[in-house]
């Protein structure tokens, strides 16, 4: 059956506030910022940003407050090419915001964010043709009772869903069985299954639920995935750190794509990584979202950063 759009995502947005600093200054003290930006950002909301730019047809299911955050977040989207037609304004409800302190010498990022529980989505707003006019669905964890129930939707229809969860939320239990494809954060399988060992945890996760791909991010080490009984491991690309704002959200979005175009799993943690840190290069969540040719040009020329550990470990299976 033909499909209106490519990807459908369901999930947070925000408008970030970056603050730039030479260096993060120590607990209790005090420094100047060298600069100060405002943009776009929020998992789901980037992550299709990013599918977007590659060339898919998207659409963007959430809320947004009818403040001047939630102006620009829609500007934003709309801007990029998305479909917003089933995205809430919230009436006298403030946008979520995130205040992003970056550290010039690395690029890392410290935040503190806020979302309204105004903004919240409930099942109710989501209907069942909102979700099965796309080839693929994207959720995160936070409003978990509309994700499970969209994601309930779309296995009904034989619609693959991919996750990106970065904390544990109460309930995720119930979504995990529609999820085909987890995509998780460092901390998330380890906090899920209360395992240390990275490799067991994910284990521990398929097994429970049946996703037929169970994966993490490791920050500048790459990502793990788990895969009809072998493990795969993808290294980082090593590029010049701006900021790591929306790294993982730009390698989700990536991973859409190559979920939709059908490439293997190693191909799809390699494009999604390089995606990922081509974004790092410039400042905030959606700064340096790039092309597919771009991504292609940093795998066949950029240096990576192995985690030997990772590697043999993976190899072994």
């Amino acid at each position: 059956m033909d499909k209106t759009f490519d990807v459908v995502g369901v999930g947070l947005n925000a408008t970030d506030t970056l603050l730039v600093v030479r260096q993060f200054p120590a607990y209790g003290g005090k420094a100047p910022f060298v600069r100060e930006i405002r943009s776009p950002g929020g998992q789901v909301a980037s992550a299709m940003v990013a599918c977007v730019k590659l060339g898919l047809k998207t659409k963007y299911i959430g809320s947004v407050g009818d403040d001047d955050g939630g102006q620009i977040l829609l500007e934003s989207l709309s801007g990029s090419g998305i479909d917003v037609s089933h995205v809430q304004l919230r009436a006298g409800c403030p946008n979520q915001s995130a205040y992003i302190v970056i550290d010039q010498t690395t690029g890392e990022r410290t935040i503190l964010w806020q979302r309204p529980d105004c903004l919240k989505i409930v099942p109710e707003h989501i209907e069942p043709e909102q979700i099965t006019c796309a080839r693929l669905l994207h959720i995160d964890g936070h409003d978990t009772a509309a994700v499970e129930h969209a994601a309930r939707i779309a296995r009904q229809h034989e619609i693959p869903v991919t996750v990106d969860v970065d904390t544990i939320y109460r309930g995720f239990d119930r979504v995990l069985p529609y999820v085909d494809y987890l995509i998780a954060s460092t901390n998330f399988p380890v906090e899920w299954t209360s395992e240390r060992d990275p490799f067991v945890a994910l284990e521990l996760i398929q097994k429970e639920y049946g996703m037929r791909v169970a994966a993490m991010t490791l920050g500048p080490h790459g990502a793990l995935a788990l895969v009809g009984g072998k493990y795969i491991y993808s290294p980082a690309f090593v590029v010049n750190c701006r900021d790591t704002t929306g790294a993982g959200d730009v390698f989700h979005g990536a991973f859409c794509y190559a979920v939709v175009e059908g490439y293997s799993i190693e191909d799809a943690l390699s494009f999604s990584n390089a995606m990922a840190a081509l974004n790092c290069k410039e400042l905030g969540a959606q700064g340096g979202i790039r092309d597919a040719d771009a991504a292609r040009d940093l795998i066949a020329t950029g240096e990576r950063r192995v985690n030997a550990d990772f590697l043999v470990r993976a190899a072994a299976t």
